[in-house]
C-alpha cells in the first residue's frame, strides 16, 4: 500500500484502524479523543477502554470501534511538549510505532492518523510531522498497509512549514523553464538556424502544448509540415504513447526501469516505497501493462535519487517533459534540484499547494 494525506473528520475516515491521542487515563479528554468517544458511542468506549487501563506515555492500546467504520480504535498516549529536552521526540515516535506495530499485528490493511499530540498537546506541527513522515517510511519499507494522514478543517498554517516557502520561491523564479531553455536551445536564445534533435524537439512540443492548452489557443507543433493539421493534445495524455515507444526501441520502459535500478544498486521495494507507489503498480508497470503518468515519473526519479539532467532524459523515455506552466514539476524539481528525495515531504507539500499528491495522480 502507500502513504496519503487526507483533509477530513477522522470520525468519518474509513479504515481498519483509527487511531485516537488518547488520555493517559480512563476519561474522555478533548479534542481528537473527545470526538471520537462521540462518534464511537462513549458509554460501550470507555468500558472498553477501561479495560486496557493507564496507558504510560508512547504505549498504546487497541478497542473495537463501535459506531466508526472501522474495524479496531488504537489509543496512544502522546506526549506533551516541554521545551525538547525531556524525550518528547522519542516518546512520539514511540506512539507512532507502536500504533503501526499494533494494526499489523491485528492484520489491518489500513489505518488512519491524526497529526499527533499538535493539537492541545503544544508538539511544533513542523517537529511532529517529520516523526510520523519518518514513522510511516520505516515501516512501509517493511510492511504492506495503507497510512492516511487525517488533518481536520482548513488550518491556517502550512503543513511543510518553512519548506513551503523556500519551494514558493523557487516556483516564482520560474528555474524550471529556464533549465528548459538551457537543455534544448544550449546558447540560450533559439537561432532560426539551429536544429533539434528528433527527442528533444518532441519534448519541447510537450511543453508548448500546455502553454497553448493553458492560453486556450491551437498548437501546431515545430517539427510539424506546413500541411500538417494544427492540433492540440488531452491534458493527460503524452506527447509519445508508451506503446509507441515501445515499437521504436529495442527494450522497453519497464526493462530500462529495472536497468536503471539494477545500476543504482536498490531493491525493488527500496524504490516503490520511495516513490510512494504500491507493490502491484510498481509490478504492473514493469511489466509494461500500464503506461505512467508524469508525476509517478517524476516519483520515480526521486526514489531513484537522479539529478536533473538524469530526471529530464528519464521523463524522455515515457515522451514526457517539464513544463514552466506547472506547478506539480516546479515542487518536483525544486526538491530533486536541492538533493532532497523524500516522497512523503513533496506529498505534503503538493498538498500545502492544493495539488493532486502522488498517491491520488
Amino acid at each position: 500500500m502507500a502513504f496519503r494525506i487526507i483533509r477530513n473528520d477522522i470520525t468519518k475516515v474509513k479504515a481498519d484502524a483509527i487511531v485516537n491521542t488518547a488520555n493517559p487515563n480512563v476519561a474522555i479528554g478533548s479534542g481528537v479523543d473527545s470526538a471520537i468517544y462521540e462518534a464511537a458511542g462513549a458509554v460501550k468506549l470507555l468500558q472498553a477502554r477501561q479495560k486496557i487501563g493507564r496507558l504510560e506515555i508512547g504505549q498504546v492500546g487497541i478497542t473495537p470501534a463501535f459506531g466508526l467504520d472501522a474495524k479496531y480504535i488504537i489509543h496512544s498516549s502522546g506526549p506533551y511538549w516541554i521545551d525538547g529536552a525531556h524525550q518528547e521526540e522519542e516518546m512520539l515516535r514511540k506512539c507512532y510505532d507502536g500504533a503501526l506495530q499494533l494494526a499489523h499485528k491485528h492484520r489491518c490493511k489500513s489505518i488512519a492518523f491524526p497529526l499527533m499530540s499538535t493539537g492541545t498537546y503544544g508538539f511544533p506541527h513542523e517537529t511532529g510531522l517529520q516523526i510520523a513522515l519518518e514513522a510511516f517510511n520505516s515501516f512501509l519499507l517493511q510492511h504492506e498497509m495503507e497510512i492516511i494522514l487525517v488533518v481536520f478543517g482548513e488550518t491556517a498554517f502550512k503543513l511543510s512549514g518553512q519548506i513551503f516557502d523556500d519551494v514558493q520561491e523557487y516556483v516564482d523564479n520560474s528555474y524550471v523553464k529556464e533549465k528548459l531553455d538551457a537543455e534544448y536551445y544550449p546558447g540560450g536564445v533559439c537561432q532560426g538556424s539551429q536544429i533539434l534533435s528528433a527527442s528533444r524537439t518532441a519534448a519541447l512540443d510537450d511543453v508548448r502544448r500546455e502553454e497553448c492548452l493553458e492560453e486556450d489557443i491551437d498548437f501546431c507543433p515545430r517539427s510539424s509540415s506546413a500541411s500538417r493539421p494544427m492540433m492540440v493534445r488531452e491534458k493527460s495524455a503524452p506527447t509519445v504513447s508508451l506503446d509507441s515507444y515501445l515499437n521504436e526501441n529495442t527494450g522497453s520502459l519497464g526493462e530500462y526501469l529495472q536497468q536503471l535500478i539494477n545500476k543504482k544498486g536498490k531493491k525493488n521495494s527500496e524504490v516503490y516505497t520511495a516513490a510512494n507507489m504500491t507493490k502491484q503498480y510498481f509490478s504492473k508497470l514493469l511489466k509494461n501493462q500500464v503506461a505512467p503518468s508524469k508525476t509517478k515519473m517524476l516519483s520515480l526519479a526521486v526514489a531513484l535519487k537522479l539529478n536533473m539532467d538524469e530526471t529530464i532524459d528519464f521523463l524522455r523515455m515515457s515522451g514526457y517533459a517539464f513544463s514552466p506552466l506547472s506547478q506539480t514539476d516546479k515542487v518536483f524539481a525544486y526538491f530533486i534540484s536541492k538533493g532532497i528525495y523524500d516522497i512523503y515531504r513533496i506529498d505534503i507539500v503538493l498538498f500545502d499547494y492544493g495539488l493532486p499528491t502522488v498517491v491520488n495522480d
